[in-house]
């Protein structure tokens, strides 16, 4: 599990396809000090796991799903990523909870930026449009945000300066492709839904509601 804050960006030192998906080689400043084989480290959102470390690059096997639903087929050397090592147990939760499952590969519509931060409008396909609310909590990225409106279409997100400088959300552009996971929570309530009629009927089932 992952809270969304992003420790460090990294960068791609190397990429290349291997029979059964890809090896990514990341070099950080941070996120390798106490990195063990096995660990799961949230690169750009998703939730990779350390198979070698060599001094401060730390290489993961990127496998053909994780290709197809992620931007990770799309990095290039010197290609900025986000980093987050996973939360600990005893830690605080500045963000929400992510678990470095991607959901789909958003694209920016549309961006505006000012001397407060900045807004960025991300595309929403239909079947995940029932897992963004407003107000609600979504990962972009890796990055916890909470989502400021949504349409049918879209939804938009606002990131103060502090996150534009710490993340690589500084260099994304319009059009951009952008890794989405929707809120765990939202998931599960969903499914619930199906059992109810509506959040009331949910409510009451567990005893929260007369």
């Amino acid at each position: 599990m992952f809270t969304g804050i992003i420790e460090e960006v990294g960068v791609v030192k190397g990429i290349s396809r291997t029979g059964t998906g890809a090896l990514l080689k990341i070099k950080a400043e941070k996120v390798h000090s106490d990195a063990k084989i096995g660990d799961s480290i949230c690169v750009n959102g998703s939730c990779l796991s350390v198979t070698e470390i060599s001094g401060n690059i730390l290489s993961f096997d990127v496998i053909p799903e994780t290709l197809k639903r992620t931007t990770s087929a799309n990095l290039k050397i010197n290609d900025l990523v986000n980093l987050e090592r996973s939360m600990k147990a005893d830690a605080r939760i500045g963000g929400h909870f992510l678990t470095g499952h991607v959901d789909y590969k958003g694209s920016i519509a549309d961006m505006s930026r000012k001397s407060d931060g900045a807004g960025y409008k991300i595309s929403l396909p239909k079947e995940y449009a029932g897992f963004v609310v407003e107000k609600g909590s979504v990962g972009l990225d890796g990055v916890s945000l909470t989502v400021a409106s949504v349409t049918k279409e879209d939804f938009t997100v606002y990131l103060i300066p502090q996150t534009l400088k710490s993340t690589t959300f500084s260099a994304k552009k319009k059009g951009d492709f952008i890794n989405v996971e929707t809120d765990i929570i939202g998931k599960y309530v969903a499914k619930d839904k199906t059992k109810a009629s509506d959040f009331k009927d949910i409510l009451k089932e567990y005893g929260y509601m007369q």
